[in-house]
């Protein structure tokens, strides 16, 4: 998914904000730019496949997981790549699952799990 912030953020609070939503551990990044985030191209899980389509679609940021040190090399200086975590870049999906499946499905019990199954932990 690709979309645009309502105001341009430099790196720095673009960053604090994600880690902050998105309650990361920390981000891993390639060199950052010296250029206001706007445009941001979002895939939740392993996304290193889609590092070249987000730098097609001009992202200025991709937030995905899992990257290898190499495909850090991948973003050219053309957008910054950050890898937020697996489990973090997917950890709100099942919301909308359930919101969903709720709408389809109003006669089915829905349990919506709180717990936290990252296998992951940070310092």
């Amino acid at each position: 998914m690709i979309g645009e912030l309502e105001k341009p953020m430099n790196e720095d609070h673009f960053f604090a904000f994600v880690k902050d939503k998105m309650q990361c551990g920390g981000i891993r990044h390639s060199i950052l730019r010296g250029k206001p985030i706007q445009k941001v191209a979002v895939l939740g899980g392993s996304g290193s496949f889609a590092i070249k389509i987000a730098i097609q679609a001009n992202a200025d940021v991709f937030l995905t997981s899992d990257l290898k040190y190499h495909n850090f090399y991948e973003a050219e200086n053309q957008l910054v790549l950050a890898d937020i975590g697996h489990f973090e870049s997917e950890r709100f999906t099942k919301n909308y699952i359930v919101d969903f499946l709720k709408k389809k499905i109003p006669n089915f019990a829905i349990i919506f799990s709180e717990e936290n199954t990252n296998p992951v932990k940070y310092l």
